[in-house]
């Protein structure tokens, strides 16, 4: 789990089962340092921008992962509350403000749309949150998720979810929290074409390019390591998590996902970048193949 890297603590908060929504906080020790990057073409995002390596502010207090699309940003306001409370964020002479950085996807048309994880939901997030063994599943901001929806037949469509995974070799440990609402599927399912010429053909040609229903997906992750990095180091492993993601999904970073993921480094150990990246690469794959399992 993503809680074996030292500090991290996950929590989430549940709609009741109707609704079919959530939201996951990722609670980072002080001091950690984060980067990302955004390959879907649609992404909803909050703080984001502050990731890139040439921006001032270098650490990350939280990360919240939600559904509710857009509406779901809402989540980051209870976290933010939350963490000011405790004196958490970076330093400022009106006080800490605390960095926390948001994610959702698209969960509407699951269960009851007009139920959106609010600020109310990101705090009760945070007041779950402990440093041990977490749910996964169809809980936080999996609750609502799906996947299989390239075919464009609603029959096809399959639970998605929330996933973790740790990848280690060494003292370095690089661990992956995924909620997955995917276009794609599982490149080697069973129940469907392996994305060359089977069947209906190749996936992408079979996409319903047309509606709505195309932009409805996204999956949203973070990674967490031991290991020592800054901001560039952070940002090329959030790259090569991306790399796990197109292993583990099919098709993946299309101009309709949101596809987004946030790299975090605690900084206790010396590594190689490149072991750290591989590392992430498995540790994301195995998470989003853990959430659909």
């Amino acid at each position: 789990m993503i809680t074996d890297v030292p500090g991290v603590r996950v929590g989430h908060w549940t709609a009741p089962a109707a609704a079919a929504t959530g939201c996951t906080v990722v609670l980072l020790p002080a001091g950690t340092v984060a980067s990302g990057e955004v390959r879907g073409g649609a992404p909803g995002t909050r703080e984001f921008a502050l990731l890139a390596p040439e921006r001032l502010v270098g650490r990350v207090d939280a990360v919240v992962l939600s559904g509710g699309s857009a509406f779901g940003l809402a989540a980051c306001d209870g976290v933010m509350a939350w963490c000011e409370e405790r004196g958490i964020g970076f330093p400022t002479g009106a006080g800490p403000v605390p960095i926390v950085v948001g994610m959702v996807l698209f969960d509407l048309l699951v269960g009851d749309g007009s139920a959106r994880p609010d600020a109310a939901s990101g705090r009760s997030a945070c007041d779950a949150a402990g440093a041990g063994p977490f749910d996964v599943g169809r809980v936080g901001a999996g609750a609502g998720a799906t996947v299989r929806k390239w075919t464009g037949a609603a029959a096809d469509v399959r639970p998605g979810g929330l996933g973790t995974a740790t990848a280690r070799s060494g003292d370095v440990v690089v661990s992956a929290l995924f909620a997955v609402n995917a276009v794609g599927d599982l490149p080697d399912d069973p129940s469907g074409e392996s994305g060359g010429e089977s069947g209906g053909g190749p996936r992408l040609l079979r996409l319903p390019m047309h509606g709505p229903q195309f932009a409805e997906q996204t999956t949203i992750g973070v990674v967490a390591t031991d290991a020592t990095l800054d901001k560039v180091g952070c940002l090329l492993v959030a790259q090569s998590a991306h790399d796990g993601l197109a292993r583990a999904l099919d098709p993946a970073h299309l101009s309709v996902d949101g596809d987004a993921v946030v790299a975090c480094a605690v900084g206790a150990v010396d590594a190689p970048m490149d072991h750290v990246r591989v590392l992430a690469a498995q540790a994301t794959e195995a998470a989003i193949r853990a959430a659909l399992a």
